[in-house]
């Protein structure tokens, strides 16, 4: 037996829409696991809905528990609350699971397809995506807070960024510059004049470093059909490696296949999706060139490879998300190394940079633009001890 005796849950003020999980067991051993957006909301799922029947069980029924907790009464096949707390839950049991056997994840699942994988820049800032509410835009007014700024940088001089990203050994990068034109939710429309604003990031940046770099184009979900098919074929002529999250409505997968048959650009869905029926719809359809999954946000370890296998099945390349937080980055990548069909993981190096290592005691190592293998047991990481001694740290547990 190994048996869960505490179920630990920690937010922080400074970083208000992440939370993490640590699950203690009666060997001594601490998995942690991670999600992010409703923290608060997510820390009540786990407390009062997850945690009163895992204590005492077997943390090595990993399986059993993973389809009891992506299956709940309401909230499945989404990556509601119920499945951002299995999701931070099952990760942490797979963490249990490397350091139990003295093994790193990507060799839990079954050893790693490869030692190393590309990595690309998603160009956000040292704030990006921390403070509740919608994503701020960059203003006149903004001065940047390092050198790696990236949204700042891509939004005054794409051109100069990709220089920096190029002489740091990075092949890929992913970019927004059309979010400032999506006046409402389920934008219906955008002008010819904005569309061109738009494309001279991409021009810059062709510009100035050629083809020494893979260019993607996020759009954050923000566009109805017309407006998104309008941005993807402009951007046609910059050869980008993909257009992420174009429709409002990522599982609608009819539309989806719809714009992708009316377009020459490949498109990356979608890390807003959870659990494996919503990828099987999409890959029906044909609606996706590139499978894009968030491992804090799908069902963890458990629910990711079985996504993966799909991907397999299908035959489309495999991308994890990460813009979130280490504990998301660190399972993406070992899940990456796993999966045949993978091809990127996604880094933000503001954050690298900057808190994610004053959070984590480890942090992938990233050279000449991949990432190599994690070798420690388990995840690779975990909090750092004086992480629960912030101030204003909120700390909430559930013991047998």
């Amino acid at each position: 037996m190994s048996t869960i005796t505490c179920i630990r849950t920690l937010r922080l003020p400074q970083r208000p829409k992440l939370i993490w999980l640590e699950i203690e067991t009666d060997e001594g051993l601490t998995g942690l696991g991670e999600t992010f957006r409703g923290a608060a909301t997510v820390e009540a799922a786990i407390h009062e809905l997850i945690a009163p029947g895992l204590i005492g069980r077997d943390s090595r029924q990993i399986e059993a528990i993973s389809l009891e907790l992506t299956t709940p009464y309401v909230g499945y096949h989404s990556a509601s609350a119920e499945i951002r707390a299995a999701s931070a839950v099952d990760i942490a049991l797979w963490d249990l699971k490397g350091q139990r056997h003295g093994i790193p994840i990507h060799e839990a699942l079954g050893g790693a397809c490869r030692d190393r994988i590309r990595v690309y820049n998603t160009c956000a800032g040292y704030e990006f995506n921390t403070q509740q509410g919608a994503r701020r835009e960059i203003t006149d007014a903004d001065r940047a807070q390092g050198p790696y700024d990236d949204q700042l940088a891509f939004s005054r001089d794409a051109g100069a960024l990709a220089i920096s990203l190029v002489e740091e050994g990075y092949t890929a990068m992913k970019i927004w510059p059309f979010d400032q034109f999506a006046r409402q939710a389920g934008a219906n429309s955008i002008s010819l004049a904005d569309v061109r604003k738009g494309c001279e990031a991409f021009r810059q940046i062709r510009e100035a470093v050629g083809d020494r770099i893979e260019i993607m184009c996020e759009l954050h979900s923000l566009w109805d059909s017309a407006a998104a098919l309008r941005i993807c074929q402009a951007l046609e002529a910059f050869d980008v490696y993909w257009v992420e999250d174009p429709l409002c409505k990522m599982d609608d997968a009819q539309a989806l296949a719809d714009l992708r048959r009316r377009t020459r650009v490949p498109i990356c869905a979608s890390e807003t999706l959870g659990g494996s029926v919503a990828y099987r719809d999409l890959l029906n359809a044909g609606s996706l060139d590139y499978l894009m999954l968030d491992l804090v946000w799908c069902g963890g370890f458990t629910e990711a490879r079985k996504i993966a296998a799909l991907a397999q099945a299908y035959n489309k390349p495999l991308a994890p998300h990460d813009c979130t937080g280490p504990v998301a980055l660190y399972a993406g990548l070992h899940l990456a190394l796993h999966a045949p069909t993978a091809v990127l993981q996604e880094v933000v190096r503001a954050s690298l940079s900057t808190w994610y290592g004053e959070l984590v005691t480890h942090l992938p190592q990233i050279v000449d633009g991949v990432a190599l293998a994690p070798t420690r047991p388990g995840l690779g990481t975990a909090l750092r001890p004086e992480t629960r001694r912030l101030a204003g740290a909120i700390i909430r547990e559930t013991r047998n």
